[in-house]
């Protein structure tokens, strides 16, 4: 693997192949959108989670399934070549990975960084677009939003681009409060 890769391990190695065989037919972007259509399934759907995740599914009927998933999804021939391997290596359970793996690589290649955002609740585009600005602001980059909702952290944000966590849940601001008044008690 290259230096220019920044993902590492079993679901490195299939992502770095991943983008060499798209690079190679210049189809870097479709395969990302493939790729990102498949992790939102995979985020929406119990069920999918469930035949990616569990041991007791054959490789065979894990196959099937993608299959079926994949055609009506209108993914890439290069996709469901590349998940089908995955799912005849037993590897299935690792698909997110990879595809964060995937997404790691692209970013770098571009000169781009990624942001994970949760959020207490969904954000809106103008909401995406000024964050992003805002990162692009203090980094110097171009920064790819990945977003998630929690509604445990009742109101805010935990924004994580790179090594660095910035945290201004409203649930973070009020258990430091809590440690606060236990200390001044």
């Amino acid at each position: 693997m290259s230096s220019d890769h920044p993902v590492s391990g079993m679901a490195g190695r299939y992502a770095t192949a991943l983008f060499e065989l798209a690079e190679a037919q210049n189809a870097l972007d479709a395969v990302a959108a493939d790729l990102a259509a498949i992790a939102a399934m995979l985020g929406a759907s119990g069920d999918l989670t469930r035949l990616v995740k569990s041991p007791i599914f054959s490789a065979d009927e894990q196959g099937r399934a993608f299959a079926a998933v994949l055609d009506k999804a209108g993914t890439s021939t290069l996709v469901k070549n590349f998940v089908g391997l995955v799912i005849r290596n037993r590897r299935l359970f690792a698909l997110a990975d990879m595809i964060a793996g995937y997404r790691a690589i692209l970013a770098r290649k571009r000169g781009e960084m990624t942001a994970d955002v949760t959020s207490a609740h969904p954000l809106n585009d103008a909401q995406v677009e000024a964050l992003k600005a805002s990162l692009k602001t203090a980094t110097g980059k171009d920064v790819q939003i990945d977003t998630s909702v929690d509604a445990s952290l009742l109101g805010g944000l935990i924004v994580k681009v790179g090594s660095r966590m910035i945290d201004s849940s409203l649930k973070t601001k009020l258990n430091s409060l809590q440690i606060a008044m236990k200390e001044a008690s």
